[in-house]
C-alpha cells in the first residue's frame, strides 16, 4: 500500500534502494551526500542490510562490487569528488558488468558550497560508458532509485545516479511503495567477467561498446526523458533534472516553449532532433557543466539554428543554478532585491566551533614554528581547513583527501626546512598512510602532525576508523622511527612545553609524527 512520507532527496534515493532490495549500502562522508547513508543505517526497515562506512570510496565501491559478485543489489554513495577517488574500480567495473544490480549515487556540489571543484558526475558516466539517471525533484529520486536496480540487472551494468545539493539537502512529499524482498546468495559463474587480464578485457570491453545502442535505445524510451510542445516554436528548452524545476519557476508552471527534459543518459540523440526540428533556436539549461551543450553543438553547430547556454554566456557558466538565473536566460523581467552593503552586513566566514581542539593545535603549532619565520603548512581535507582564516592564518594548502602529506613530502625533496603538514584521523585512514608510508621508507625531513579528535567531525560525528591507540599502532605499523612519534594533547595552557615537543620535532632532519588527541567538542556533547 502506497505511504507518503516526508523526504530529503538523500533519503528519497536511500528508501528507493531499500524498497527494491539492497543487501547492502556503503560510503565515506561527504557532504551532500551523508544523509544517504545515514537513512539506511538509521530506517527500521533496513534491517539485514548491511551499512557500515567504508575507510574510502574506493574500498566502498570495491566492497559493493563484491557484493554484486555474490549475485546480491548494492548500493553506493559519495559526493563527487569522492568518485575521483573511488575511479579506478567504477571505471572498470562498466567493463567487468555486475551481477546482482548495482547504483552508484554522486552527489554533485554546484556553487561548491562545501567542496574544492563544481564537477559533474555526467562526464564520468559517460567516459565508463555506463547509464546516468538524474532525478529532477525527491519523487524522481526514489522511484528512479527503485527502477536504476532494474535497469542494472537489465544491462548487468552499474547504474549512476546523480543528485545535486538543492535535491539531496531539500525535503519533499514522497509516495512510497513496498519493499522487495533480497536477492538470494548467487555468487555468478561468470568469473571470466571479473577478471580482467588484458585477453579477458579486450573481450570484455568489445562487450560493453555493443551495449551502447540499447542503451541509447532505452533512453529514447525512458519515461524520464520527455518532450513536451508549447505554442511558441521560436525557441526551444532543454533542461537536465533538477534544472527542470527552476525553469518551471521562472514561467510559473506556464512554458510557453517546446521543453526536451533529459533525466537519462545517454543523451536521447532522436528527442533531441526532434526538439531541433521544431524550433527556430535552442537554449540549453543545465545544472552542472555544459554537457548536453557540447554535445549539441559538436565541433561546428547546427547549421541554420542558433544554441544558447553555457557556452556563449547565456546561462552563467560558474556557480549554482536558480530560478532567477533561469529566468535572466530565458528574457524574463526579474525584479532585482536590494543588494546589501559589506558595511551593513560583514563578511562572517565559517569558523571552528567554540572549544575546537584544532584551534589550540593550531596556535601552538604556530607557536612551536616562530624562530624559522614564515612558515608554509600544508593541510587537508576536514574541520581544520578552516585554520585558514584569521585568528589563525595558520594553514597554506588544501586541494584533496591525503595531498598534505604527499605535497610536504614533495616540498622536503624541494629542499624546504622545516616541513610541517596537518592531517586529520578519519583523512588519514581515507588516504594518508600511503603518502606518510612513502615518507618513512625515504625519511624524508618532515613532520606530520595528525589531528586526532576521535570522529569524522566534519561531516557529522561519524564513526573514524584510525583514533586513540588504534591510530599510534597504525602509525608505528608504517615503519615511524618510536622516538619520532609524540603524542600530545593540545591546550593553550600547557602551550609552551608542547610546542617545545613540536619544535624538536620540527628540527629534525627526518620523518617525525606527532598525534594531537583531544575528542570533538561536538562529539562531546553528544555523549561520544
Amino acid at each position: 500500500m502506497a505511504e507518503r512520507e516526508l523526504l530529503l532527496g538523500d533519503e528519497a534515493v536511500a528508501l528507493g534502494a531499500i524498497h527494491a532490495g539492497i543487501s547492502g549500502a556503503y560510503g565515506y562522508p561527504g557532504t551532500p551526500s551523508t544523509e544517504l547513508f545515514e537513512f539506511v543505517q538509521g530506517c527500521a526497515e533496513a534491517e539485514g542490510i548491511h551499512a557500515v562506512w567504508s575507510a574510502n570510496e574506493k574500498v566502498a565501491y570495491e566492497e559493493a562490487l563484491g557484493m554484486s559478485f555474490a549475485g546480491k543489489r548494492s548500493i553506493i554513495s559519495m559526493k563527487h569528488v569522492g568518485l575521483n577517488v573511488a575511479a579506478d574500480a567504477f571505471v572498470n567495473s562498466g567493463v567487468t558488468g555486475v551481477h546482482g544490480g548495482l547504483v552508484l549515487c554522486v552527489a554533485d556540489d554546484p556553487g561548491m558550497h562545501s567542496s574544492q571543484n563544481e564537477q559533474d558526475s555526467r562526464y564520468y558516466a559517460k567516459f565508463a560508458l555506463v547509464p546516468c539517471l538524474e532525478p529532477a525533484d525527491q519523487q524522481e529520486a526514489y522511484d528512479m532509485a527503485r527502477g536504476a536496480f532494474d535497469l542494472s540487472e537489465q544491462t548487468h551494468l552499474p547504474v549512476v545516479m546523480r543528485i545535486v545539493t538543492r535535491l539531496a539537502h531539500s525535503r519533499a512529499d514522497v509516495v512510497t511503495g513496498s519493499r522487495c524482498p533480497q536477492n538470494a546468495l548467487n555468487p555468478t559463474a561468470e568469473t571470466f567477467n571479473f577478471t580482467l587480464l588484458p585477453t579477458n578485457a579486450r573481450i570484455l570491453y568489445q562487450r560493453l561498446t555493443e551495449k551502447q545502442p540499447d542503451l541509447l535505445a532505452r533512453s529514447e524510451c525512458s519515461p524520464w526523458n520527455t518532450l513536451t510542445d508549447g505554442p511558441d516554436h521560436s525557441r526551444g528548452v532543454i533542461v537536465n533534472g533538477i534544472a527542470w524545476n527552476y525553469l518551471a519557476e521562472a514561467f510559473e508552471g506556464k512554458i510557453p516553449f517546446p521543453v526536451l527534459k533529459v533525466c537519462q543518459y545517454p543523451a536521447p540523440v532522436a528527442k533531441i532532433r526532434a526538439l531541433l526540428e521544431m524550433v527556430d533556436e535552442l537554449v540549453v539549461i543545465e545544472e552542472g557543466y555544459p554537457f548536453l551543450e557540447e554535445m549539441i553543438r559538436g565541433v561546428t553547430g547546427v547549421h541554420g539554428k542558433r544554441i544558447r547556454g553555457k557556452l556563449d554566456g547565456t546561462v552563467p557558466r560558474c556557480g549554482e543554478m536558480t530560478p532567477t538565473v533561469v529566468a535572466k536566460a530565458m528574457g524574463l523581467a526579474v525584479q532585482e532585491g536590494l543588494a546589501p552593503s559589506l558595511e551593513v552586513v560583514p563578511n562572517r566566514p565559517p569558523t571552528l566551533c567554540p572549544g575546537c581542539a584544532h584551534g589550540d593545535a593550531f596556535l601552538i603549532i604556530r607557536q612551536a614554528l616562530a624562530p624559522w619565520g614564515d612558515v608554509r603548512m600544508f593541510a587537508d581535507i576536514g574541520c581544520y581547513t578552516l585554520g585558514f582564516y584569521p585568528p589563525f592564518n595558520a594553514i597554506h594548502s588544501c586541494v584533496d583527501m591525503g595531498a598534505s602529506v604527499s605535497m610536504a613530502a614533495g616540498a622536503a625533496h624541494a629542499g624546504m626546512h622545516p616541513v610541517v603538514a596537518a592531517i586529520g584521523d578519519s583523512t588519514f585512514g581515507h588516504s594518508g598512510m600511503t603518502g606518510l608510508m612513502t615518507a618513512i621508507r625515504e625519511n624524508v625531513p618532515m613532520t606530520l602532525v595528525i589531528l586526532d579528535n576521535g570522529t569524522v567531525a566534519m561531516t557529522g560525528t561519524q564513526k573514524t576508523m584510525c583514533t586513540g591507540e588504534d591510530l599510534v599502532n597504525i602509525v608505528k605499523g608504517l615503519g615511524v622511527d618510536p622516538d619520532h612519534l609524540k603524542i600530545i594533547e593540545p591546550h593553550r595552557a600547557r602551550a609552551a612545553e608542547q610546542a617545545e615537543i613540536l619544535r624538536a620535532e620540527f628540527d629534525y632532519r627526518g620523518t617525525s609524527v606527532v598525534i594531537a588527541r583531544r575528542p570533538c567538542v561536538q562529539l562531546k556533547r553528544k555523549g561520544g
